[in-house]
């Protein structure tokens, strides 16, 4: 068996620390900071042998000096060589095995060029999406566009509906209150934000999501929905005429720029 815990960092950051039940040995998903890795793993006499990279940004990499010197692992990362430190550059199609299990490497631009995600099938599934795919959101589109994160979002939405899903940021319920302006009348969504309510209060993540339920919930996933798209047409966030008929592309664009300004 295989766990999945996740370690706080900064303001809204979770590091994931992946670890076998017979093992001492664990991978982490991108330590933007070393202290918080290093004091779980020392509090927990574990040793760092992988570290998984999804994309270049600071706050996903700017542990790996430090976790690099002191612990030697192996690091998987894109091909971007921006990022220091990774011995093991990946791409589409390419595959890794963490703790025993393996892991397929998909490339998912949009919110950076160079962003992947790793994914491994089973019972459940696991979703390491870094600022891809966010629980009733996506990240914002920082050097892809809008036709890049669709396309991500689509090959994500696709995956096992019991695939367990690991953003790398706690943005749930703000996401979940754009996504009710969004769809207001979303009463699967209404049932998820006082699920999530209740695990903030009690200080715990809203964490992991499932495929199934951001299906439901994620207004990012479901711009082909008609009455979706009636509501941004409705509210002149969306146009549509005999030339330029509405598309779930041109809904996916209206919602990430609307919520770019929420």
């Amino acid at each position: 068996m295989m766990s999945v815990a996740p370690i706080a960092a900064f303001q809204d950051n979770y590091i994931w620390l992946i670890q076998s039940d017979d093992s001492d040995t664990v991978a982490v998903v991108d330590p933007g900071d070393a202290t918080p890795v290093i004091e779980v793993l020392e509090t927990r006499g574990l040793t760092l042998d992988t570290i998984l990279i999804t994309h270049h940004h600071q706050d996903h990499t700017g542990g790996l000096p430090e976790l690099i010197k002191r612990y030697r692992p192996r690091v998987v990362g894109p091909h971007n060589p921006a990022i220091e430190g990774i011995d093991v550059r990946v791409a589409d199609g390419d595959s890794v095995r963490v703790q025993g299990r393996l892991f397929d490497v998909l490339e998912v631009p949009g919110h950076t060029l160079d962003h992947i995600a790793f994914v491994s099938a089973g019972m459940p599934g696991l979703l390491f999406c870094g600022d891809t795919l966010f629980s009733a959101g996506c990240g914002r589109l920082f050097e892809g566009t809008p036709e890049q994160m669709h396309q991500s979002l689509t090959r994500l939405a696709s995956l096992p509906e019991d695939t367990l899903v690991f953003p790398a940021h706690e943005y749930t319920l703000a996401n979940l209150a754009f996504s009710r302006a969004a769809e207001p009348d979303n009463t699967q969504r209404d049932q998820v934000i006082a699920e999530c309510k209740r695990a903030r209060e009690t200080g715990r993540p809203t964490l992991p999501s499932r495929i199934a339920r951001e299906r439901q919930i994620n207004p990012f996933l479901r711009s082909d929905d008609s009455t979706l798209q009636q509501r941004l047409l409705q509210q002149g966030r969306l146009t549509a005429s005999e030339d330029e008929p509405l598309t779930s592309l041109a809904a996916f664009t209206a919602l990430r720029q609307w919520k770019d300004s929420f």
